[in-house]
């Protein structure tokens, strides 16, 4: 009997063929070709010399076609647009090239098919690089304290000396912005030349970055964040001119730190004669504020403040380069040199820090006898911890004992067990162990659940069930993950990820045309990024934590600033609450000031900017970049024009109308919302129109009358809510979905609707999705 054995070339061409999803793939153990369609013919003879032969893209045009336009779609736009020029294809023809390119190329399973996606090996992102940092060196402490937030502990003294025995008070003070003029702090029991006053607790910092801290004050004052060996800021010896003072500090995003304010009103500049002759004491104040990450400089608020005093956290400085986004979302699938060099800093930067600390972070004590022994014990947990993993006998005598004994300094063996745990591919890598893929074990399924809800290391609850072969269940596993997305460390994940959703995770100046917005200015930005968060934290992270609400609730969070500009009623002082603004009529996420004020012009609204926006992120549609740089026309061009038809006239050519076909009539709808998200009924004298449609992938066209219709309408679409799966998933693993298998999308879709669009519980079910045997 004759075996057929192909040769390479014939494998070769098969598996190009499969690749390129070509129809007409070579006859294989006897297999005849298919013919070809009458849609791959005009295909080929038409379209090909531009598009490739299989799609890939040539000279005409490089880019690969992909897409996510319906049949219909297709078929409108080849008749309409293609070939670019004077003369187009035929209806006919179109309707037979229509099927052909999509089941060809744009259809998910076509795309599936041609570019067949995987689980690529990654390292650690550089959020979970630090974040596994600061839970190794810290012991996998809480990230914030279980009290919630609300101010600091104040305590009151009558003189200069913080003792017990002169105490008068103690309070909880929602923040620190205190005149006291020439009185004390309360009438009759502080005499106002001599007090002092002590703040504690500890802060939260929300984003991960640069913190400046303020203090004002005339008096003397002392500021420590996050340890108490130096201060922050050490006024108790100043100048009399100085009454402001400032300084800066790294600090990791959704943690804790403690601090401390010391006030003190003491006999500087007053003597007891004076005091003795009736003299009036000076005035005094103080204010604890702080410039954080996206804000100008702002009082502290109660939301970031607690009573309870967290232990001092190692931050890394080490600055690392940007992880890949070229697959829109962050993932560490890169290894460079200025990567490595990172690590290798971050890594002696952490052993100099750990050697530094050695006794306040192990517990042992100098003079304790078996002190070379607990170290190691110590380090061996370290280790473990590192590599989320117990150690074999080899590993432990490499990484531990080998460094004990080479140097007969336990702060040096210290420095060298960091450096080499934390440069090993076990740290560095998930997946790795003992230079294999990792099965999945108890081990490895408790490391994807921390990575996938809170970018970091297991903590000790995880580590101690992996250990009892407790995370083997899916019912045990489920518990976990539970457990682990109603913390804080979830919600700082989630966080992040909402703003990168709109697209205001990295954001460029925004800056209003002064004469038409004469009090917008950058406090007005900074306070309503502050009320986006609040409106986040408060939709997306209730108790129902639904998504709909996200996209439908009325509410808005005002202070007293932006009351002024968006006609809310309160106070010029109030600090921030919730409000409704324009008879409840606003609509979620998508009519929040902030949002609205990004996606606008300097003096007028952008549906362009806004449409792109929810066509991509929110509807998950695919848009190419446009042909050529676009400009928005001058005020000064067409003058009669509302904004709306500047902007249908501009994007009127053909080359633009494959997109903006898309973008407009979604854009629209937001016209009634000017440059900086106040309400607007007339351009130009006339009413403004914010009427829209949106064609969906069914080939069904909705129509909108205002925003109000569009946010009803992504809240309860099926293509909004596969949108909203497949993006937060790919930023919680750092991994395409379909990966994952052909059914792990609809099926998480179809969870999403069963757990009333929980986007807690949505967390919890990405997660499992990604664990052996998927979601059953």
């Amino acid at each position: 009997m004759l075996t057929f054995k192909p040769s390479a070339s014939v494998l070769c061409l098969v598996v190009s063929g499969l690749f390129m999803g070509s129809t007409a793939l070579l006859p294989v153990f006897g297999q005849q070709p298919k013919p070809p369609s009458e849609g791959e013919k005009l295909f080929r003879a038409q379209c090909s010399s531009c598009h490739g032969a299989h799609g890939e893209g040539a000279a005409g045009y490089p880019k690969p076609l992909i897409g996510s336009k319906s049949v219909d779609q297709l078929n409108a736009f080849i008749a309409k647009s293609m070939p670019p020029g004077p003369v187009h294809c035929s209806k006919a023809a179109a309707m037979k090239i229509a099927p052909y390119i999509f089941n060809a190329f744009y259809s998910p399973v076509a795309q599936a098919r041609n570019r067949p996606p995987r689980v690529e090996l990654s390292r650690l992102t550089v959020d979970q690089f630090r974040n596994s940092v600061t839970d190794l060196v810290g012991g996998f402490r809480p990230a914030i304290p279980s009290d919630p937030p609300g101010g600091l502990y104040g305590e009151y003294y009558k003189g200069r000396d913080m003792d017990q025995k002169s105490r008068v008070f103690k309070r909880i003070d929602p923040q620190v912005s205190f005149d006291f003029g020439r009185d004390g702090p309360t009438p009759n029991q502080f005499d106002p030349h001599f007090f002092s006053i002590a703040w504690q607790g500890s802060v939260l910092a929300p984003d991960t970055g640069e913190y400046e801290f303020v203090v004002r004050s005339d008096q003397d004052v002392r500021l420590w964040v996050n340890g108490w060996k130096h201060p922050l800021i050490d006024a108790f010896v100043r100048s009399a001119n100085d009454k402001e003072f400032r300084a800066t500090i790294n600090l990791l995003g959704g943690r804790a730190y403690p601090i401390r304010l010391e006030f003190s009103k003491a006999s500087q500049g007053v003597d007891d004669a004076a005091q003795k002759k009736g003299k009036p004491a000076p005035p005094a104040s103080v204010s604890l504020l702080w410039t954080r990450p996206f804000h100008t400089t702002e009082l502290i608020q109660p939301q970031f403040l607690f009573t309870q005093t967290v232990g001092e956290s190692f931050v890394l400085t080490t600055k690392f380069p940007p992880d890949d986004r070229s697959m829109g979302f962050e993932r560490g699938d890169s290894v460079s040199k200025e990567w490595d060099d990172a690590t290798t800093s971050a890594a002696i930067e952490t052993a100099d820090y750990v050697a530094g600390n050695l006794s306040a972070l192990t517990g042992v004590k100098d003079e304790d006898k078996d002190r070379p022994a607990k170290l190691r014990n110590y380090f061996k947990q370290f280790v473990q911890d590192a590599f989320r993993r117990p150690l074999s006998k080899e590993v432990e005598q490499l990484y531990v004992d080998k460094q004990f004994d080479a140097v007969a300094d336990p702060a040096a063996a210290a420095k060298r067990v960091v450096m080499l745990a934390l440069l090993s591919p076990r740290f560095l890598y998930p997946d790795y162990t003992e230079g294999t893929a990792a099965a999945h074990d108890d081990y490895a399924i408790a490391s994807d659940l921390s990575f996938g809800l809170w970018d970091t290391s297991p903590d000790a609850q995880l580590e101690d069930l992996a250990s009892k072969g407790a995370l083997s269940s899916r019912s045990d596993v489920e518990a976990q993950a539970d457990r682990m997305s109603r913390d804080p460390r979830a919600w700082n994940k989630l966080r992040k990820f909402l703003f990168w959703w709109l697209k205001l995770d990295e954001v460029p100046d925004i800056v209003k045309n002064g004469k038409e917005y004469p009090t917008f200015d950058a406090s007005t930005v900074s306070d309503l990024r502050t009320s986006l968060e609040l409106f986040l934290q408060n939709t997306a992270w209730s108790e129902a934590s639904d998504y709909r609400e996200l996209m439908t609730s009325p509410k808005d969070y005002m202070n007293g600033h932006l009351a002024e500009i968006y006609g809310a009623k309160l106070a010029a002082n109030a600090g921030f609450e919730a409000v409704t603004i324009d008879n409840g009529t606003r609509c979620g996420v998508l009519t929040n000031p902030y949002v609205l004020t990004r996606y606008a012009y300097v003096d007028r609204s952008s549906p362009i900017h806004r449409g792109v926006l929810i066509v991509r992120n929110f509807l998950g549609r695919v848009l190419n970049p446009p042909p050529a740089a676009f400009a928005p026309l001058p005020a000064s061009v067409h003058p009669e024009m509302t904004n709306r038809e500047k902007i249908s006239l501009q994007t009127k050519p053909t080359m633009c109308a494959a997109c903006h076909g898309i973008i407009n009539p979604i854009g629209f709808t937001l016209e009634e919302y000017d440059a900086v998200g106040r309400l607007q009924s007339e351009d130009k004298g006339r009413p403004v129109d914010c009427s829209g449609s949106y064609k969906t992938l069914g080939g069904s066209t909705v129509k909108f009358s205002d925003a109000h219709d569009l946010a009803e309408y992504l809240a309860n679409s099926d293509e909004s809510h596969t949108a909203f799966v497949e993006k937060l998933f790919q930023n919680m693993i750092k991994q395409p979905i379909a990966a994952y298998g052909p059914k792990a999308l609809p099926t998480l879709v179809r969870s999403f609707a069963d757990n009333r669009y929980s986007i807690r519980k949505l967390m919890s079910q990405i997660v499992l999705a990604t664990l052996p045997g998927g979601i059953r």
